[in-house]
Formats: structure tokens, C-alpha cells, sequence
């Protein structure tokens, strides 16, 4: 299954988190952890929470295979209790790594969103059958009595019906099973289902930690790093989505069109270049860079231009459109409504074209009514 379809929870361009070996970045959330895990306060579910691209899948991950490889204590034994563990590490050549690598190990659940073989697409959003499942996986992990573990990434994707089987789940939470839910916007959970778990908070990384998990990763940001930190926002998640779909010479193309109201054949280009299936990932991430530009032009108007800019010209067309608080307020609200248009659009399958071109007009329409 895994080498045939797409995998949900699955950056473009990355690493699969299961395959990440180190986290950077994280020790705090790592060592609240840990501390629950010996000080004998575990709790049967978690939230991880933090911006995409930060590593809260990673750190589900790493949580996994320590409690996979950690055996239920049962007593102190006959020569007492074992030394707490200090670290989550688990040898690359423990058998619960090999197994969770490959997703066999018969303690592990992943939930995410299922392949639809009819569209031969990734669902939208995380259905009741994936949650429904976990029903079979309690009842056959059951015999051997060691620990299991749910990954739900991301747990912001269920639907209703999912969100609302899931918390049967978390009401009435099966024996040693711990359950870890990854959440890029925790408000979009049932606030039933948050208060059942506990939190486990990432943080964004600076552009020396960036640079560090690039590494990791096998990649090297190149003569862009600064750009290239700069547009990330301490995500290196999407630091590595915008290498691998030259996601900076794409942004520096939004600038420019957005920039000028009399690029009309430019900004047609632009929306051409994210049309048709084989431009699926371009659309998608052109949606991204919109969003993020219009967050950038809310910050400029309350704190000036970024600096370092992201790409050559962008602080300059910021201070234009964005001098003043009242200009931030009306990109904040213009981010929002685009960003409802833009979900609206992909939902019901609009043009992408159409779409591109609409948000742009948007753009320069707005510009166009701020005061100087």
C-alpha cells in the first residue's frame, strides 16, 4: 500500500516522518513527555500542536517506538525496577524500528486520510471508516497485552462523523493504549475531544536549526538559505516542499504580478501554469504562497517589511501596501475571505485558472481603495 498510492501524512519532497531519525528543535516537548512517561503520570491521549512542518509527526513517531519498545512493567521483579529512560532514542536495529519503518508492527494504528480508488485521489478529510477500524486493531492487538498506539494525522482532517467516533474512543480508552493525535489547527477539533487529551506543543525552528534538518533530509538550500528561512517561517517542512517545487522562483513570480495591477498577461500566466492534474502540487502550493503573502502584508502594516526579505522586492511592495495599521487590518480580513474562496474552490473542483486569476484581481482591487 505504501509504495503504490500517496501517502496523506506525507510532505512533498520530504522524508516520511516514520523514516526521519532525528528531531530537532523539540526537546521541550520531548522531555514533558518524558517526564509524564516516568514520573508515572502518562496520559492515555496527546495533542500535538504547532505550526505545519515543525516536526509533530515526527515526534508522534519517536513516541511510538519507545512505547512500542518499552515493556509494560508490570511489577519491580526480583531485582527491582528498571533506571527511568532519559531519552526517547531507539536503536535503528531494534525490531520495533524495522517494524514500525515498515508498518507492521502489530501494536501500531496509523489513521489518516484513505486513498479513494474511484477518483484515484486522496480524500479530503480523515472518514468514520478510518476510525471505525481501530475497532478490529483493539480487538486483535488484545491478546498479547503490550502497549499499542493510534497516530491520528492529522486529527484537524476528520469529519464530523470521524471526529465524533473518535471520541468514543477517547471516553472509553482501551488498556495500554496511548493515543496521538497531530493537530496544525487544534480549533478545528471538538473542543469534547480536547479536553481529553494533553498537550504537547512544537515550536517553530530558527534558520540554523532549518539548515540542520535540511541536512537530515539530504538537502541544501543553495545560494537562496536566507530567502528561503525567510519564507519558511521556521517550518522545515515547507522549507523543503518550496526546494523541491522551486517554490521561491514561484513566490517571486506572485510578487511580481501582485505587485503591478497592469500584469494582467502575467497574472493569466501565472494562474495557466497551475491548471490540470499534472499541476495539482503547483496549485496547491500557489494557494499556500497567497496566503502567506497576505499574512506578510497584515504583519508589515503593524511592523514594517520583513526583513530579510524573502525575495527581491517583496519589503519594498510591502511598505507600499501595507504602511499603516488600517492596511493590515484589511489584508488580515481579505486573507481570511480568500482563503474560505480558496478551500470553496478546491472543494467543489472550480478551475484552477479561475480561481488564481480572481485572487489576484482581489488583490490589486484592495490595494487599489487603501489610503495612502
Amino acid at each position: 500500500m505504501i509504495d503504490t498510492v500517496p501517502e496523506a501524512d506525507r510532505a512533498h519532497g520530504a522524508p516520511h516522518p516514520r523514516e526521519t531519525r532525528w528531531l530537532i528543535g523539540q526537546e521541550a516537548a520531548e522531555a514533558s513527555f518524558l517526564d509524564a512517561f516516568t514520573s508515572g503520570r502518562m496520559h492515555h491521549a496527546w495533542l500535538i500542536t504547532g505550526p505545519r512542518g515543525v516536526g509533530k509527526a515526527t515526534l508522534a513517531w519517536r513516541i511510538a517506538r519507545f512505547l512500542l519498545a518499552t515493556p509494560v512493567q508490570q511489577d519491580d521483579g526480583l531485582f527491582g525496577a528498571p533506571p527511568p529512560p532519559t531519552t526517547l532514542d531507539i536503536s535503528e536495529d531494534h525490531p520495533v524500528a524495522h517494524r514500525v519503518a515498515a508498518l507492521s508492527d502489530p501494536g501500531l494504528s496509523l489513521v489518516r486520510r484513505p486513498w479513494d480508488e474511484k477518483t484515484e485521489r486522496l480524500r479530503q478529510e480523515i472518514t468514520v471508516e478510518e476510525i471505525r477500524r481501530l475497532k478490529r486493531f483493539f480487538e486483535l492487538s488484545a491478546a498479547d497485552g503490550g502497549r499499542r498506539v493510534v497516530i491520528v494525522d492529522a486529527a484537524d482532517e476528520m469529519n464530523v462523523s470521524a471526529a465524533n467516533a473518535l471520541l468514543k474512543v477517547l471516553e472509553e480508552p482501551p488498556a495500554n493504549t496511548t493515543l496521538l493525535l497531530i493537530a496544525h489547527q487544534p480549533s478545528r477539533i471538538l473542543p469534547t475531544i480536547l479536553s481529553r487529551c494533553r498537550r504537547l506543543r512544537c515550536r517553530t525552528l530558527d534558520a540554523p536549526e532549518i539548515a540542520q534538518a535540511l541536512a537530515q533530509a539530504g538537502v541544501e538550500p543553495g545560494e537562496d538559505a536566507d530567502g528561503l528561512a525567510a519564507l519558511a517561517e521556521g517550518s522545515v517542512g515547507t522549507a523543503l516542499r518550496l526546494l523541491t517545487m522551486d517554490g521561491l522562483k514561484l513566490y517571486r513570480e506572485l510578487v511580481q504580478v501582485l505587485g503591478d495591477p497592469n500584469a494582467r498577461p502575467r497574472a493569466l500566466a501565472l494562474a495557466d501554469s497551475a491548471t490540470g492534474r499534472t499541476n495539482a502540487d503547483r496549485f496547491a502550493l500557489l494557494l499556500d504562497l497567497f496566503d502567506l503573502f497576505l499574512a506578510r502584508a497584515a504583519r508589515a502594516g503593524i511592523a514594517g517589511p520583513p526583513l530579510p526579505e524573502a525575495v527581491e522586492g517583496e519589503a519594498r511592495l510591502l511598505a507600499r501596501l501595507s504602511p499603516h495599521t488600517y492596511a493590515a487590518r484589511q489584508w488580515a480580513d481579505l486573507s481570511q475571505s480568500l482563503g474560505a474562496r480558496a478551500r470553496h474552490g478546491r472543494a467543489v473542483n472550480l478551475d484552477p485558472a479561475s480561481l488564481i486569476l480572481d485572487m489576484v484581481l482581489k488583490v490589486h482591487e484592495t490595494a487599489a481603495k487603501l489610503p495612502a
